[in-house]
């Protein structure tokens, strides 16, 4: 996207400087397209921050007295899986560009803009020239764009598209940012329909433009897309009596050993298989023991975060009952293998974990950055609400953990489907992880009903039934499988159905209101 005009400024161009865009930028940025782009939705703030987290080489713009009169978003993408006719929320990723491919042969331009009162003074050469720059230093083939062709808006009714840029490349017409595109050494390859709709000037119309780097060097074999195999355990946690919280740490030792063994990348415990404690305390009013089990949560921490460092895995710890100001939440915790710690509280709280325990709802979807992707955790309940696998897989999540406490087949039932259409709703992987066995001395956890999972989307490059693996029910146990980010990426452009990117937002739409 671009906009281009005669300067009407006194400007000094050896005063600019270029560097790449920083989050201090954002309210700059967001004048600088009101200005260009008024009838347009500015960029959020999230989504600048997702470009520069992943991408910051490819986010610059043009600094002129500490004030930025220009700026340029791009990704790398591996251009042959996406449909030739797509969209520049697809090939944007809604603007977050989690599809930024580090293997992929062309950069991709998807914004640049250069302020109105600064146009005319060959800004946009220099971002083009930029590009060209970050494209030879990757070796890539080629650099492309979607372009808009903003001056089409004055001939709709005398031209066809074709016929108007027909007349921009012969010179027969000034189109403000189709005739600078081929002024820059870009060639016009095709238009692509339904690019932006809401680039009402263009008619939702795009030139797909490219610029071949004549210094790329040919790689020996074509990476289509590139591999991310992570690996996950889901375990399933047969509950039984035991005598001290040693006993339950030597319990959960063996199941990190059986996953260490096998170079897992997450462990994936139950909901509240720390309820297991309970079988030797003496309180049995089920309010009082919830509460006396959350003074277990310094021991149950310091366990799990040593595990998660000396055993180098990415561990999901089920979920606990911790109390906060006298407020008692159901927790699932990520202990990561670097050493960090990050909690998921349960938003969605049963009818019977109010009466027994009096467990009140967390507030925040939270998503959270690991060495392999984004993954989030919905505690049991939570997955069958599907806004909520919605907003985490808008924030980037990759992969849905879902520790579980189900006591009848139904009921697991109820966890398991509703897992499974978040993965064919959002394209995304989940794996789930329950208790068996019994604990006839703690209310309302005398039985349990399981069978650990992990699932994948419905298409052919899957599994015929879009199970991974799964456990035998009802029979302690791990449940090991390879799941391939990278593979997300083609079935999400390339495969028999687009759930992800045929979503109606014209239609409807989801307000998170958390942080």
């Amino acid at each position: 996207m671009m906009k281009t005009k005669e300067s009407k400024h006194d400007f000094i161009p050896d005063n600019i400087k270029i560097r790449q865009i920083n989050i201090k930028d954002y309210d700059q940025i967001v004048s600088l397209q009101l200005k260009c782009f008024p009838t347009m939705k500015p960029w959020k703030k999230d989504q600048i921050q997702s470009q520069i987290n992943i991408f910051p080489e490819g986010q610059i713009c043009i600094e002129y007295k500490k004030k930025v009169i220009a700026s340029s978003s791009s990704l790398i993408v591996d251009i042959e899986i996406y449909n030739k006719e797509h969209s520049w929320f697809e090939i944007s990723d809604k603007g977050y560009i989690t599809n930024h491919h580090s293997d992929g042969d062309t950069l991709y331009g998807i914004e640049i803009m250069v302020d109105p009162e600064f146009q005319g003074n060959g800004l946009s050469r220099k971002i083009y020239d930029a590009r060209k720059e970050l494209a030879i230093q990757y070796n890539l083939r080629r650099v492309v764009l979607g372009g808009r062709i903003p001056g089409f808006t004055n001939y709709k009714d005398k031209l066809t598209v074709e016929e108007y840029i027909e007349q921009v490349s012969k010179k027969e017409i000034f189109d403000p940012v189709l005739s600078i595109q081929i002024a820059n050494g870009f060639v016009l390859k095709r238009i692509i329909d339904k690019y932006l709709e809401m680039d009402e000037d263009s008619g939702g119309f795009a030139t797909f433009m490219e610029w071949t780097n004549l210094h790329y060097q040919p790689k020996r074999i074509k990476h289509y897309y590139s591999s991310n195999p992570v690996r996950i355990c889901s375990v399933q946690y047969q509950m039984r009596r035991i005598k001290s919280f040693a006993k339950f740490s030597q319990q959960v030792k063996y199941f990190i050993e059986v996953a260490n063994d096998y170079k897992t990348d997450f462990v994936l415990f139950p909901e509240m298989f720390t309820m297991q404690l309970l079988s030797f305390l003496k309180e049995k009013n089920p309010h009082s023991a919830a509460v006396e089990l959350a003074g277990f949560t310094p021991q149950f921490i310091e366990l799990f975060s040593q595990l998660a460092v000396n055993y180098n895995l990415n561990i999901i710890a089920g979920s606990h009952f911790i109390l906060e100001n006298e407020h008692l939440y159901n927790v699932a915790y990520l202990f990561q293998r670097n050493g960090e710690i990050n909690k998921q509280y349960k938003l969605h709280i049963t009818p019977s974990e109010k009466k027994y325990w009096g467990v009140e709802q967390g507030n925040n979807i939270e998503v959270f950055e690991t060495d392999k992707c984004k993954i989030a955790i919905q505690v049991c309940y939570d997955i069958e609400f599907p806004e909520m696998s919605r907003i985490a897989v808008e924030k980037g999540a990759r992969i849905i953990f879902v520790p579980f406490c189900t006591d009848t087949r139904n009921g697991y039932l109820r966890v398991r489907y509703c897992a499974q259409a978040r993965c064919i709703e959002n394209q995304v992987y989940t794996a789930i992880a329950g208790n068996v066995g019994n604990l006839p001395d703690v209310v309302n956890m005398d039985v349990q009903y399981a069978q650990s999972a992990i699932f994948t989307p419905s298409d052919l490059v899957y599994a015929r039934d879009g199970i991974a693996a799964e456990t035998t029910p009802n029979i302690e146990g791990v449940v090991i499988h390879d799941v391939d980010i990278e593979a997300l990426k083609p079935n999400r452009t390339s495969g028999a159905t687009h759930n992800w990117d045929d979503r109606r937002s014209d239609l409807y739409k989801i307000v998170y209101q958390g942080n």
